[in-house]
């Protein structure tokens, strides 16, 4: 029999090890009732009903660059505008990032990312150092993309970085498209998570850090 890891660390068999970095988190408020279920070493296949078509389409570049399996069900007052629902989708993936990377052990700890979309450009950097910091630096073309409002990818990963304890900087570097901008910053985001979150052979049992915790 192997040896099942969960997320919460407990061990459920014996010989081989097998870790399943798997969470399921809900959040509930008077605003929002959002379900997220997240497989960190899945194969890119998502499942999205946040109410919210433009964030489901920006969440599908996450879990397929991220090479993650992300479930998301997302009830809120969108017959208000789409902030809470946004912001509170953000909040809670990152409590699911939190819940499965645990003591941190073994991962890489650091991802980066440059991706293109024609005449888009942007780089995302992320450090899952357990100190919450969010560095934005987009500059939209235009302040809607079809009903969806610009000003909301911010409080998206506001929402993600303060409950997943990460350090993530985001610049547009170029882009004439707004679409094409927003996209560019998701597909590199989902890529530099996958780096990060990966585990390295040669730290095992090791966490990336001098201090000896994060």
């Amino acid at each position: 029999m192997a040896l099942l890891i969960t997320s919460t660390g407990r061990a459920c068999g014996a010989t081989a090890a097998i870790i399943m970095r798997q969470a399921d988190v809900t959040r509930n408020t008077l605003e929002t009732k959002i379900t997220v279920a997240l497989d960190l070493d899945g194969t890119g296949v998502a499942s999205l009903d946040s109410g919210v078509p433009f964030l489901d389409h920006m969440l599908d570049q996450i879990a397929r660059h991220g090479m993650v399996d992300l479930t998301v069900k997302a009830d809120g007052d969108t017959h208000i505008d789409d902030h809470h629902t946004v912001e509170d989708v953000g909040i809670t993936l990152g409590q699911a990032f939190a819940k499965v990377l645990g003591d941190k052990k073994g991962l890489r700890r650091y991802g980066h990312a440059y991706v293109p979309l024609d005449e888009a450009l942007s780089r995302v950097v992320v450090d899952f150092s357990g100190r919450p910091g969010l560095h934005y630096f987009v500059d939209y073309t235009r302040a809607r993309i079809g009903d969806f409002d610009v000003d909301l990818v911010r409080e998206f990963f506001q929402g993600f970085v303060n409950h997943a304890g990460v350090s993530l900087h985001i610049d547009n570097l170029r882009g004439d498209n707004a679409h094409h901008q927003c996209e560019t910053i998701f597909k590199a985001f989902g890529r530099a998570l996958r780096m990060a979150a990966e585990v390295d052979p040669r730290a095992t049992g090791v966490v990336p850090s001098t201090k000896g915790s994060l």
